[in-house]
């Protein structure tokens, strides 16, 4: 399994960005898939995550993006989405997506939860 998280870039506050997170060697649709971020220094932080399509496609976000931030998925196009809108410099960070397979509801928000991971996307919100 590969991912290739790609999207990112410099905004304005209260602009809008979508990353995109593309799978390869795996049907991504089983998959349970999470957005993560870290900013240098500190420790990676949860973002949203979204089920397998066989478990119904159940979304889970961070307090703090809630109604701002949507994940979404396109399992024709093996690809994972985050829609980012109302943005803020608080959400400048390097955007990481990761997968993995039945997790439970708890460990959506662990990143030791999930087996593959992409490489970064860098986020700056900033005017």
């Amino acid at each position: 399994v590969q991912l290739q998280a790609y999207g990112g870039g410099l905004v304005q506050p209260g602009g809008s960005l979508r990353l995109s997170c593309a799978a390869s060697g795996c049907t991504f649709s089983a998959y349970d898939v999470g957005w993560f971020r870290q900013v240098a220094g500190k420790e990676r932080e949860f973002v949203a995550a979204i089920r397998s399509r066989g478990r119904g496609g159940t979304t889970y976000y961070l307090d703090s993006v809630k109604g701002r931030f949507a994940i979404s998925r396109d399992n024709a196009k093996n690809t994972v989405y985050l829609q980012m809108n109302s943005l803020k410099p608080d959400d400048t960070a390097d955007y990481h997506c990761a997968a993995g397979q039945n997790l439970i509801t708890s460990s959506y928000g662990q990143a030791r939860s999930y087996d593959y991971w992409g490489q970064g996307t860098l986020v700056t919100v900033s005017s």
